[in-house]
């Protein structure tokens, strides 16, 4: 033994290490306790984390006398002191005692709902200094001698009633001196849907529809006034007078700014009359789908008096009655707008459902348009449907027109298509179900600007292409983080709107400008209606619109073409020379082809006439399309090297010389010598579109699988066969401790965060890592493949809501099972639709 020690002081500290742990490894348990208790009585423990040794509740029960300061500073230790020093039970009772109670009940899941409250609540105090303290409350030794703030709610209380009743015997006195105004004997209906589309009411005040707020706007002093968000709450006219008259921070006499926008101020001896503060001003409804490229700039310019439906896209018809119906809360709408996408032969309302010829007539889509169309006043009354795609540019689409107003029984408008270029067509003309060929019903303005401002409209319709883009990388991004800010902002905005900028002293309408209007209105009526020769519209918008797409190609060839040139020459090369021949080779040869399209144009229109015939030269350009064919196979390659605005405008023309041809076929008669012709380029230009439609589909599968490989680490080949990403959906994996206790009982455990991507014929799962960006609001997921299941073996099953688990599921494979859950409802039910029709599709496949 004595030798074995005299080596040990002669060894290294690695070689004394290493014969420490062949030791320990060949001792026993006995053996290492009698270790433990030496080292323990040897090197004594001095500090030691009290959270790690001491029980839960007795740590908490240590962390309660921190001050919040303290709190704070201590949930900065690590991950563990947070969680202890962000309890609910430490910051419930510090909230409570001050008064500062939660507004909701926090979710199983959510975390500091206290903490979050009582900061917010401290971040908004009113400091007042020692003086102002003193001004404002007195002093011990010197009260203060003005009134109490129960006598100042009081006052004001009285003064709002009486101000009101002044008004209303003023009103009664001046009706029974003077005559009505001019105008007023007609039909009350005729008389409101001419004067409410603008979507203002009668007392000239409105309340705007924000994108994301819901609700009806009406009268400042109706009886049925409501105020209904999202959830469907809603607050009656008694219940917001009182909170109005009730409210200390109720100025009438100090309204900001943004009043200027919703009253009228006309002289001093006009007031509100008594029908237009017991009548209810009929509104304009708008539909808009989500799938709407920056659907958000349209929902920013939303005019006043609109009441918008931002519905989901991949949702139901009956789930878009739902919403609609708490929107409209019982009102009936003067006018409904739908904006969707489409085209000029059908409108892709839903995912599942389109609006054509073909289904307008089915029995779901009747029982669907004969409901939502009784919240829209009949026509005699002005009420009728704006649908924003091109429907009347089409022969297949005026039958649509004419067969949903015959339907509804409502008048029926949609654009006419004859402006090219992304979303312009809405700025064009508008015909009405009540159009026949040859002859239309022109509209004063396009009706798109009773729901949109001007200006906003119009830079949506030119640039939605480019504004989508940007916009689906934000909603990507940041779409889970802004879920709570835009409930908190909703009732912060509603709130300040309602309190702050309304004066109902200041509220007062003109009869002298209602007489004008009426007047004005009634003039324009008996003005004759102008019979244009749209056939020379379209081909003068044709020959335009051909101008601009040659000065594109111009430009790519200017700005592209010469400058690699000149670089290949001087052997500096920025492209190899067969680079450059793929991507600009087509392109000077789709324009020395449509130059001569351009001049054959040129000549016709010089001599335009009720017969000149244009569709020759179409049928001319339509038997040279194998241009554009060698520049679309060649599309991927281009993509790569030269900026996209300048490669999609041969892509773009081929569908404005569909649109143009149909409103050029629409307008033509049968018996006229260029029908054939019209007829015969459409008919090849709508095949060609398909295939460019085909090509595209086919590049953004590619596109998705390629992302979604690159996404998933160690994932296996995506890119097999036809296969097709159908939907991605974030989920968290549970457990359940034991699996025979019965469902109603059972308790599960979230393991980690899961990723769900559905194909059409697996289904892959990953483990999902959430990573934060530092001081910004952005996270970004990183996958990792955990297994996948192909659907024919795949089972699925639903787990029935309880009080210790909801949105859960079983995903049943051939080996093993995963129970994943959903952080709402709505996204377990559309995911396991949309799974359960994949899994009979590729059953139906194996048979």
């Amino acid at each position: 033994m004595n030798l074995v020690l005299h080596w040990f002081d002669l060894w290294s500290d690695k070689q004394r290490r290493h014969l420490l742990h062949s030791l320990l490894t060949r001792c026993t348990k006995s053996q290492l306790k009698y270790c433990k208790d030496l080292l323990i009585e040897t090197v004594p423990v001095t500090k030691v984390d009290f959270t790690v040794v001491l029980p839960r509740f007795l740590s908490l029960y240590v962390m309660s006398f921190l001050s919040p300061r303290d709190l704070c500073s201590a949930a900065q230790v690590s991950w563990h002191w947070r969680v202890l020093a962000e309890q609910d039970c430490i910051w419930a009772g510090r909230c409570i005692r001050r008064g500062w109670f939660l507004p909701y009940s926090p979710g199983e899941k959510e975390f500091g709902a206290w903490k979050n409250h009582y900061v917010s609540c401290t971040s908004t105090l009113d400091w007042l200094t020692p003086r102002e303290a003193a001004e404002q409350y007195g002093t011990l030794n010197q009260q203060s001698t003005g009134m109490t703030e129960e006598e100042e709610e009081r006052r004001k209380e009285r003064k709002i009633r009486q101000m009101i009743w002044d008004k209303l015997q003023e009103e009664k006195r001046l009706s029974m001196r003077t005559r009505r105004a001019w105008g007023s004997y007609t039909k009350q209906d005729e008389a409101r849907g001419g004067s409410t589309q603008t979507g203002r009411s009668s007392l000239g005040i409105t309340f705007s529809s924000w994108s994301s707020l819901s609700w009806p706007p009406k009268t400042v002093g109706s009886s049925s006034l409501c105020l209904s968000l999202d959830g469907g709450q809603s607050m009656s006219a008694p219940q917001s007078m009182d909170a109005v008259q009730a409210s200390s921070s109720f100025r009438p006499n100090k309204a900001t700014g943004a009043l200027s926008s919703f009253t009228c101020r006309p002289s001093p001896q006009h007031t509100i009359s008594v029908s237009a503060i017991h009548r209810t001003t009929p509104v304009l409804l708008l539909l808009i789908s989500n799938r709407i490229p920056a659907y958000e700039l349209v929902l920013s310019g939303v005019k006043a008096g609109v009441v918008v439906v931002l519905y989901d896209h991949r949702g139901t018809l009956s789930a878009l009655l739902t919403q609609v119906e708490r929107a409209v809360s019982g009102q009936r709408a003067q006018r409904l707008g739908l904006l969707a996408p489409g085209g000029t032969e059908e409108i892709h309302l839903l995912h599942s459902s389109s609006l054509s010829e073909r289904t307008l007539l089915t029995p779901d889509h009747r029982e669907f348009w004969e409901k939502l169309c009784g919240w829209v006043a009949p026509t005699e009354n002005g009420g009728g449907i704006d649908i924003f795609s091109p429907l009347a540019a089409s022969a297949s689409g005026m039958a649509i027109i004419q067969t949903l107003s015959t339907l509804t029984g409502l008048e029926v408008r949609s654009p006419m298509g004859l402006v090219t270029g992304s979303f312009q067509n809405i700025l064009s003309e508008w015909s009405d179900s009540r159009v026949c060929t040859g002859s239309l019903n022109q509209q004063p303005a396009t009706p798109a600007y009773q729901y949109v401002c001007e200006s906003v409209l119009q830079g949506w319709c030119r640039q939605a292409m480019w504004m989508e883009e940007a916009l689906g990388e934000l909603r990507g991004r940041l779409g889970p983080q802004l879920q709570q800010v835009s409930l908190q902002a909703r009732g912060r905005a509603l709130g300040n709107f309602l309190w702050e900028n309304i004066g109902l002293e200041e509220i007062s309408v003109s009869k002298d400008l209602g007489v004008a209007l009426t007047e004005g209105l009634t003039a324009l009526t008996r003005q004759e209606e102008m019979v244009l020769d749209w056939r020379g519209v379209v081909a003068r918008e044709l020959h335009h619109s051909e101008c601009l797409y040659l000065a594109r190609l111009g430009a790519v060839l200017k700005v592209y073409q010469e400058p690699l040139t000149a670089a290949l020459n001087s052997n500096r090369a920025i492209l190899s020379c067969a680079d450059v021949q793929i991507i600009l080779s087509p392109v000077t040869q789709i324009l020395e082809l449509n130059r001569v399209f351009q001049v054959d144009l040129q000549s016709r229109l010089q001599q335009w006439g009720a017969e000149q015939c244009i569709g020759d030269v179409f049928v001319k350009l339509c038997s040279s399309l194998r241009v554009y064919t060698n520049y679309l196979n060649n599309f991927t390659t281009a993509l790569c090297t030269i900026d996209k605005e300048l490669l999609l405008c041969p892509v773009w023309r081929i569908q404005e010389y569909v649109t143009l041809l149909q409103a050029l076929s629409l307008h033509t008669h049968p018996g006229h010598p260029d029908h054939t012709h019209l007829s015969s380029a459409l008919n090849t230009l709508l095949r060609y579109r398909e295939f460019i439609q085909k090509l595209k589909r086919n590049s953004e599968r590619d596109r998705l699988l390629e992302e979604t490989q690159q996404m998933i680490r160690g994932c296996p080949n995506l890119s097999e066969g036809n296969r097709q990403l159908i939907i991605t959906q974030d989920a968290a994996l549970l457990r359940s401790p034991d699996e025979q206790i019965p469902d109603s009982l059972r308790t599960y455990e979230q393991v980690s965060d899961v990723g769900l991507f559905l194909f059409n014929d697996a289904l892959v799962l990953t483990r999902r890592n959430v990573h934060h960006t530092p001081f910004t609001v952005a996270q970004r997921s990183m996958h990792t493949f955990l297994a996948s299941v192909a659907l024919a073996s795949l089972a699925v099953r639903e787990i029935t809501h309880t009080r210790y688990v909801c949105h859960a599921f079983v995903l049943e494979g051939p080996r093993r099972s995963w129970v994943c859950a959903t952080d709402r409802g709505e996204e377990r039910d559309h995911f396991l639709a949309l799974l359960h029709s994949a899994i009979n599709s590729a059953l139906t496949g194996h048979q």
